[in-house]
Order: C-alpha cells, then structure tokens, then sequence
C-alpha cells in the first residue's frame, strides 16, 4: 500500500484551499507517473475529495483502467479558518500545528484531531479483504500525521515530506508500519 501527497499546486489566494488545482509542473509530475509501470497491481484508487488530491487521483487511476474513491474525510488538516496565508506566516502557523498537536493553532484544526481523524479513514478503507495493491492520495500534513501514528512516533514535522509536495510512503496490509519514510514519487518502484 501507498500513500502519496498531490505534487505542486496552483496557489490562489482568493479561492478556498481545497478548490486549488494542480500547477504545471504538478500536473506533469503526474502524469509522468502515470507513463510509467510501478503501480501496476494496484487495484484500489482512494482520494481525498480536493481538487488537488483528485487531480492528482484521477490520471494515475485511468492509467490502472480503474476509477477513484473518493473518502471527503481524507481532507486536509482543515485550516478554512485562516484561509489563504502568506507562505512565510503559513510555515510559522504550520510549525505550531505539529509542535503543539492539542492545540487549535488560530482555529485550524488541532494535529491530535486530524492524526485521527486520517487514522479513522485509512482503517475504514482497510477494512475487509484486499486484494492487490492500494493507492491512497491524499495530502502533506494528513499523510505526516498518520506517518506517524502507522511508525509510533509522536506528531513531529521532521516527519513531514520534503519537495514540498509529490511524495509518498509505503506501508505493510499486516502490520500497517511504514517501509521507508517519505520518498518522492519520481522514486516509486
């Protein structure tokens, strides 16, 4: 099973977060991906609902001959309460989201909240018998956070993915404990 966070996005500041798009080289990354035979044996496409993460989902599904699931709880860390942010202030507010994980950082969801609410979400997807191989898209912080809880590690950034997007970890059906940590997709075999 993998988890792989939408590559690059398209950053517009009056549109709400989850509505952004890919950017070019987001959508190009994508589709490179797409060309290229590592998920074959993936017979599972589940996706957040954002358009980031569905754009991400849908080319890399149509590839497989497969359509998306789409699991609207597999958000993003809801952050809707401060919207867009400068990408300087962003990176300090996001730094205490991980840091202070039972706080609500100027009214954004709190980490603990969102670590299991992408728990809740991932162990929904698992249930029953699986057969082949799984795809879950989703996003950056959500993806760190259950990093974390599928390692047993406490919430902390140094676990979160670098690039700034585009990357993914793969994770064992029978102990659910990550193989490797965040890789970018580009090294997906």
């Amino acid at each position: 099973m993998r988890y792989l966070s939408h590559p690059q996005v398209l950053i517009e500041p009056h549109k709400d977060i989850d509505k952004w798009s890919l950017n070019e080289l987001g959508l190009q990354r994508v589709h490179q991906l797409a060309e290229r035979d590592v998920l074959t044996g993936t017979t599972r496409v589940v996706s957040s609902a954002e358009t980031k993460a569905v754009e991400t989902a849908r080319p890399l599904a149509a590839a497989l001959g497969l359509t998306v699931e789409v699991r609207p709880r597999m958000h993003e860390n809801d952050r809707s309460a401060t919207g867009f942010l400068p990408s300087d202030t962003f990176e300090a507010v996001a730094d205490r989201f991980f840091n202070n994980p039972a706080q609500s950082i100027l009214g954004w969801e709190t980490a603990n909240h969102a670590q299991q609410r992408i728990v809740d979400e991932v162990n929904a997807v698992l249930e029953g018998p699986i057969t082949g191989d799984l795809l879950l898209v989703g996003h950056g912080a959500a993806g760190t956070l259950l990093y974390c809880a599928l390692s047993g590690r406490e919430i902390d950034r140094k676990h979160d993915q670098p690039n700034g997007g585009g990357c993914f970890f793969s994770f064992s059906t029978l102990d659910r404990r990550p193989r490797a940590t965040w890789q970018p997709m580009e090294l997906m075999s």
